[in-house]
């Protein structure tokens, strides 16, 4: 994953900083409890394709 393409990503719904977990291969945000995948080096930014996050995960 690009650093400088982690620098600028933000949530899609809230517009907070998402934390990058590398051995998920994930953008996580935890204000919306929200998992993005990173698929070939691509975050899939949609809602609908987002997993929800257990306060465990967080």
């Amino acid at each position: 994953m690009d650093a400088r393409l982690l620098e600028i990503l933000v949530c899609p719904i809230c517009k907070s900083p998402l934390d990058y977990r590398k051995a998920a291969s994930e953008l996580v945000c935890k204000g919306c409890k929200l998992a993005f995948a990173i698929k070939d080096d691509i975050p899939v930014m949609l809602e609908e394709a987002a997993r929800k996050v257990t306060a465990e995960e967080l």
